[in-house]
């Protein structure tokens, strides 16, 4: 007690030396420190009497209130000034175990509070970072968001032909047959109907013993300059067919492509075996569909060599059109293009939109004339490019799809 009643002492001092003004709104407390001298020495009689009730004016700020920062005042050294002081004493124990007062926390507290910061901090940003993922992730949907997709955006089942079809096992009508035969099985049972609506994604549809994959495979659009002597069959019988010639494509499909099935493809529309030019080739059936029917009025423009003298009277006879497969086609245009140097007989530049089979060879037939060669340089809004060679091919892009006509 003697060692304390000393330390306190030494507080005394320490605080009569202070000078700092408080503003008036603190809250002022006053604290008795009373002390017990027990067999006091002689010596130390007069400090231990006289240091026996000892007060300290201690303020204390107010909670939720903001004050100003104190100032210092060097000409303010009264008592009272002094009782208003902020001070806030620290009563801890030295390295000998000795009670000593201070006016700063103790180490060990201010560590504690930095690692603590540290901590929450760590939290935050490991907090955020959760937040972030769970923000960039697919949140969960509810059932009936579930049911609204599907019922809207979901692609609807379709016929069981078409998906054979498309997912390359054979023909729209090698897979009827197949289908017909009993060799087509959904969800267990055989399958005699073409018009059977199923969803590749849920039901599971064998063919001779092999399961049709769940992904149908991404729709493909090709542009091929077609050589002459290929036929526009997608038959596995035909060695000189159109599709053969991008076999080396197939063939580097799964590496371009894993995981996912090879597309059946085949030609829109059909070329003769004697006709160059350009054919599309894909595995879209709505697409092929769309464009090769004569109502969609997709104008189709083609270079005929002539053999013989071509005049004006043979331009107004193909002008005025001929009858192919029942109906009256007419042109749209006639023209007789420049003599070439290179070339030496003359070639008409004709454009048709009805797309009837050998309609450009009736025309010219029905004139009196005779076809050297015949070939396709444009479709729709889409030509052939110049620098294709023949049987080579290249990838449409979505402006040529859109120029052919195609919005899907």
């Amino acid at each position: 007690m003697v060692a304390m009643a000393a330390a306190v002492a030494a507080a005394s001092v320490a605080l009569s030396s202070l000078r700092l003004s408080r503003p008036s709104h603190l809250i002022r407390t006053r604290c008795h420190l009373p002390t017990t001298a027990s067999s006091p020495s002689p010596s130390r009689s007069g400090a231990s009497s006289s240091s026996s009730a000892l007060e300290f004016n201690i303020t204390f700020a107010p909670n939720k209130s903001k004050s100003p920062s104190p100032k210092f005042d060097s000409e303010t050294n009264s008592s009272d000034e002094l009782g208003e002081q902020l001070f806030i004493p620290w009563i801890v124990r030295d390295e000998n175990g000795n009670l000593t007062m201070q006016s700063t926390p103790p180490a060990r507290l201010l560590q504690g509070m930095a690692n603590a910061k540290t901590q929450s901090t760590r939290k935050k940003k490991k907090s955020e970072g959760s937040s972030k993922a769970g923000v960039s992730s697919e949140p969960k949907r509810s059932k009936a968001a579930r049911r609204f997709y599907n019922q809207n955006f979901r692609d609807p089942p379709q016929r069981l032909s078409k998906v054979l079809a498309s997912s390359g096992v054979a023909s729209r009508r090698s897979s009827e047959e197949l289908i017909f035969e009993g060799k087509v099985t959904v969800n267990g049972s055989a399958c005699n109907t073409p018009q059977t609506k199923v969803d590749p994604a849920r039901d599971v549809i064998y063919v001779n013993g092999k399961r049709l994959p769940k992904k149908l495979p991404p729709k493909v659009y090709f542009a091929l300059n077609k050589p002459k002597g290929y036929i526009c069959s997608s038959g596995e019988k035909e060695t000189k067919s159109v599709v053969s010639l991008l076999d080396d494509y197939l063939k580097s499909w799964d590496k371009r492509n894993p995981g996912q099935p090879k597309p059946r493809l085949f030609t829109v529309g059909r070329l003769d075996v004697a006709t160059t030019g350009l054919i599309i080739v894909t595995n879209d059936g709505e697409f092929a569909q769309k464009l090769s029917h004569p109502s969609s009025k997709l104008s189709k423009e083609y270079i005929a060599t002539i053999d013989g003298a071509v005049n004006k009277r043979h331009l107004i006879k193909i002008s005025e059109g001929t009858i192919v497969e029942g109906v009256h086609c007419t042109p749209d245009v006639v023209e007789l293009l420049p003599q070439q140097p290179d070339i030496s007989r003359p070639r008409l530049r004709i454009v048709v939109h009805d797309g009837r089979t050998h309609e450009v060879r009736e025309l010219v037939k029905n004139a009196g004339l005779e076809i050297h060669s015949l070939k396709r340089v444009r479709i729709g809004g889409f030509r052939l490019p110049s620098d294709l060679a023949l049987g080579k091919h290249i990838e449409l892009k979505q402006s040529n799809l859109g120029a052919l006509g195609w919005k899907g």
